[in-house]
């Protein structure tokens, strides 16, 4: 097997090949963002276009480069000629930009949204866009940029450095002293720092396991799987170096079935870097072996909870276990394990390359590094972006997403998924911090930010939130399970304005007993949407209850039929539909 060295050498040869050769590089955004805009029928088209003219170019699919809003996206690279992207693709504007670019020597600038390298006229500079110029790219960093497909490509780019250097210069306990010194804390939503839950696992021998959690299953985030598609490398090797601080043997990447893009390409980027001698026997030729695969769950919001994560990969049912014991001490088949988001492994490679102090210098002092913020809703520029921790919601909402399309003013602002809270204006003056966002009553949740105007109701995306909610409990516990069906029939009767000022009491007393007696977070915050709904919008509640009519006008006299919810919740995470749409188009059913 080569050595880093000689992989780099290699890697850099092809970079240089791609970026200074003779022939046109092209990348079509192909993650779900793009694929949800018609990237498959642009990329299909490209390619019949390009035999035809018998041009001689290489084609590349990418991930997302964070500007979902211009999907589908085609990057074209010619020699001797600046970066160009082109947005908002249509299979028929392909075969006038096949002829006129790559065939002839045009710009065609009525497509092109940004450049990349020397000044080109007539098109702004990408890192002057109102998504781009405020990002800081650390886990993200190559999306867009790499192809997936190619682990020399990530090499190039400086990938696998970290590892090798925590090989041959670092002992276990340096890795783990670098990751507590950045100041990570855990971005799958509770903030926990990464560098002590490694140390957790530190002692002792294998068998040891290291699990990324990619269930994701809030409606509204999709920053996981999409790191999985656009750099599945930097995912591997942060849990390499986790295995090796800690000792682990094997890794599981525990993604949800049927999200085709990100688990092959995570399962092609395995098999290339076992070729590699990146993965497997003797990494880089040390005395350290470990070994990854993929870990598919059924389609289960609770799955992504760590203890059911855990039974899922055990081939049980994904419900979670009792705790104590913890998973770093009883894990996966009663083996110490350690459980981190996708997005917490992902900043481990720049973090031991670059050191702690480097990662602690962005952000803020208790709340170091990026947060990958998935906007969406009432936004003119919905996108994936990472920005700095401590950037104003404000600023993410109005400066990047560009406002609302209709120029009204913003009435709520959803953060921390299904289990997270309905905030009102005010929210806009919060930051990207765990500890800010605690004490206004609030969680940044894994990232999702979903916005909307003053045309929304309320109770009518509170009822929405609990209808997913109460369909994904497990039913393990009884408080959640019972718990969760009586808010749906309750926030029904309000919705359809039958409901009584008791049923408020009353739903604080179902909700009280949730949280107190379920056993997992599902229960334990599942109130959490109605509870912020009733304190931040007392309005909209009052009007249903009193005057028997919905304010906005967004509430129909339907039941929402449970069934359905991750249907929709599965279009609304790729972008087909707008939140209020899956309020309004769900089956009626009575519960």
């Amino acid at each position: 097997m080569p050595n880093y060295q000689e992989l780099k050498t290699e890697a850099d040869r092809r970079w240089r090949e791609l970026n200074e050769g003779t022939r046109p590089w092209v990348r079509v955004g192909t993650a779900m963002c793009g694929q949800a805009a018609g990237a498959n029928d642009v990329l299909n088209v490209l390619k019949a276009e390009i035999e035809r003219t018998n041009i001689d170019a290489q084609v590349d699919t990418v991930g997302c480069i964070g500007i979902c809003y211009a999907e589908p996206l085609v990057d074209i690279l010619k020699p001797g000629v600046s970066r160009i992207l082109y947005g908002n693709m249509t299979p028929s504007a392909i075969p006038g930009l096949v002829e006129r670019v790559l065939s002839g020597n045009e710009i065609a600038s009525e497509y092109a949204i940004g450049y990349i390298g020397k000044k080109v006229k007539k098109i702004p500079a990408l890192n002057t866009l109102a998504g781009i110029h405020h990002q800081k790219k650390i886990a993200l960093r190559n999306s867009g940029h790499i192809s997936p497909n190619d682990i020399y490509q990530y090499i190039a780019n400086g990938g696998y450095g970290g590892l090798a250097k925590a090989i041959s210069e670092m002992t276990p306990e340096d890795v783990i002293g670098e990751m507590k010194e950045s100041g990570l804390r855990g971005r799958g939503g509770a903030g926990f720092p990464t560098g002590v839950k490694w140390s957790f696992m530190a002692r002792g021998g294998p068998p040891k396991y290291i699990l990324a959690n990619c269930e994701e299953g809030d409606p509204g985030a999709y920053n996981d799987k999409g790191i999985l598609e656009g750099d599945p490398y930097t995912l591997l090797e942060g849990m390499t170096l986790a295995g090796y601080s800690t000792g682990a043997s094997n890794g599981f990447v525990f993604i949800r079935h049927g999200h085709d893009g990100p688990i092959s390409r995570t399962e092609q980027a395995i098999q290339q870097a076992y070729d590699s001698g990146l993965l497997g026997k003797n990494i880089l030729g040390s005395d350290y072996s470990f070994d990854i695969e993929v870990s598919l769950t059924g389609e289960s919001y609770v799955a992504g909870e760590e203890t059911a994560l855990m039974e899922s990969i055990e081939g049980k049912r994904s419900m979670p276990r009792f705790k104590p014991p913890f998973p770093a001490a009883f894990g996966v088949w009663g083996k110490p394990s350690t459980i981190n988001n996708v997005k917490s492994f992902s900043y481990s490679p720049e973090i031991v390359s670059r050191g702690g102090q480097w990662f602690k210098s962005i952000g803020r002092e208790n709340c170091t590094g990026t947060a990958i913020i998935c906007l969406s809703g009432d936004v003119k520029r919905p996108g994936m972006y990472e920005v700095p921790m401590g950037l104003q919601l404000r600023q993410i909402v109005n400066e990047i997403g560009g406002g609302t399309p209709s120029g009204k003013n913003v009435k709520m602002i959803q953060l921390g998924g299904p289990l997270g809270h309905l905030l009102g204006e005010e929210s806009l003056d919060y930051h990207l911090d765990f500890d800010e966002m605690r004490e206004h009553g609030a969680m940044l949740g894994s990232g999702g930010v979903i916005v909307g105007d003053e045309t929304k109701c309320a109770v009518d995306v509170a009822r929405l939130l609990v209808a997913f909610c109460q369909y994904e409990s497990c039913g393990k516990c009884f408080p959640c399970r019972l718990g969760m069906s009586q808010l749906l029939e309750m926030i029904d009767r309000i919705a359809n304005s039958e409901a009584s000022p008791e049923d408020i009491d009353l739903m604080n007393k179902v909700g009280g007993t949730m949280e107190a007696a379920s056993l997992c977070f599902h229960g334990q915050l599942g109130y959490n949407p109605l509870r912020s709904a009733l304190l931040n919008f007392p309005g909209d509640f009052q009007a249903h209850i009193e005057d028997k009519v919905c304010p906005t006008g967004d509430c129909k006299e339907v039941l929402l039929a449970p069934r359905n919810m991750r249907t929709y919740a599965e279009q609304y995470r790729t972008g087909l539909i707008p939140i209020e749409t899956m309020a309004k188009e769900v089956t009626p059913r009575p519960i």
